[in-house]
């Protein structure tokens, strides 16, 4: 049997921004693997018979776990966005939002993230049994007439800053800024926002699409001294693809058997920390004793650089949902958090949660002891270096191109990777 600190490889095949093309069809083949990753847009416009042929053939694929999130284009699944703007682009026929995420919501094999998080345990007898918490989410910065926009750079602190810390996989539409995101039009086209959150929570691998020319994979190796510059990146290493223009598969391979393991062992804090309660209500009452914030746990090329939607049952795997912080416009009132955490002989208490990292310290690296950096993204993580960003864009040339000789179309990336595995499924549904 194996131990809880057990890793074990396990096999991603990514991909994004189909728009309604399918295996079926011949645009793509699918690899095999264990989990399944659509980072969005499946559709070009979000009907109900667009989403059902995407959704068929996403059923039918032979994964253990599926999940996906929508995209700007796959506008049904904004119900207030298709409220307000759905005649404009199904004057004739209009769709039910309501059915469409119908399709989603009950299908009995796809996990259907819509800005929120889940604990994936993958429980087959002949598959790898590993287990990790992945969010995903359809925002992107809005252009033009499309959902799931967001206009500003507190709208979008708002909801990045809802990813939980102890994240390992992040998906969501939009690329990070700087990362998988030229455009030939718009320049670097991803949120800068959510690209400062990835420092903080500092995933093992970012999932995106949204831009297709951004199509590829870097490596960023995150700063965690500086002291005088927020979100700093030491390094970046970008990904040759080995697939390419060939019948190989666009592989990478961040296990430490790869050209280089990648270096992030998913720390969740240290294990001596502490969540402490503090009633803001009454400052001079003691804090109380909370629960540990501890959990249970292929060739590139380097340069220098600068809702609350219940996921679907996944067959076959264990799978829990994870509750994501108040929604935009919301902010704590009641309690705030205090990390308490030895380090060096010393205690250091530092607030916690998606509010509680002020702008004087939120992004900051150095040393913990100081109290001028961020404490609570730092403390007990440092063994979080590393993040591989993956942009998998499937269609290569604009979704508008007319005619079959105008579609280009990418292979999936395959993306393997070490994940703890859980010796007892029944011990995994114990500390959900």
């Amino acid at each position: 049997m194996a131990s809880k600190f057990t890793q074990r490889k396990t096999r991603f095949v990514c991909i994004s921004d189909t728009h309604n093309a399918s295996p079926a069809d011949g645009a793509f083949k699918l690899p095999k693997g264990d989990v399944l990753i659509h980072a969005g847009d499946l559709t070009n416009q979000g009907s109900l018979s667009e989403l059902r042929k995407t959704i068929d053939w996403i059923e039918q694929a032979d994964f253990e776990a599926k999940i996906v999130v929508a995209g700007n284009h796959d506008i049904t699944l904004d119900v207030g966005f298709y409220a307000q703007h759905g005649l404009y682009f199904h004057n004739q026929h209009p769709q039910s939002s309501e059915d469409c995420l119908q399709l989603l919501k009950t299908s009995p094999s796809i996990t259907y993230l819509d800005h929120e998080s889940v604990v994936i345990r993958l429980a087959k007898s002949d598959g790898p049994r590993t287990t990790f918490k992945i969010f995903g989410s359809p925002y992107s910065p809005a252009r033009g007439l499309w959902a799931f926009g967001y206009e500003t750079m507190q709208q979008a602190s708002q909801l990045w800053n809802q990813i939980h810390l102890d994240t390992d996989i992040v998906v969501t539409h939009t690329p990070p800024k700087y990362h998988c995101d030229e455009s030939k039009d718009r320049g670097a086209a991803g949120c800068e926002v959510l690209r400062e959150t990835l420092w903080r929570v500092r995933p093992r691998f970012a999932v995106c699409g949204h831009v297709h020319e951004g199509r590829g994979a870097e490596r960023i190796r995150w700063d965690l001294e500086a002291r005088n510059i927020r979100s700093k990146e030491d390094d970046t290493t970008y990904w040759t693809d080995p697939g390419k223009d060939n019948k190989k598969q666009s592989l990478i391979d961040l296990t430490a058997s790869g050209d280089a393991g990648l270096e992030n062992n998913g720390a969740h804090g240290n294990e001596q920390e502490k969540l402490l309660h503090v009633s803001e209500q009454d400052p001079h009452k003691p804090p109380c004793k909370g629960t540990s914030s501890s959990r249970t746990l292929t060739s590139f090329k380097s340069k220098g650089c600068h809702s609350s939607v219940a996921p679907s049952s996944v067959p076959n795997a264990y799978c829990s949902t994870v509750p994501t912080f108040p929604s935009i416009g919301s902010r704590p009132t009641e309690n705030v958090s205090l990390y308490q955490s030895t380090v060096s002989g010393h205690t250091v208490s530092v607030p916690t949660g998606p509010e509680s990292a002020g702008f004087a310290t939120q992004g900051q690296g150095g040393i913990l002891l100081s109290g001028r950096c961020d404490m609570e993204a730092l403390s007990g993580r440092m063994g979080r270096k590393e993040t591989c960003v993956i942009n998998a864009a499937i269609k290569a040339s604009s979704w508008s191109d007319k005619g079959r000789a105008g579609h280009r179309f990418n292979k999936p990336i395959v993306v393997d990777i070490n994940l703890p595995v859980r010796a007892d499924p029944a011990d995994d549904l114990s500390d959900a």
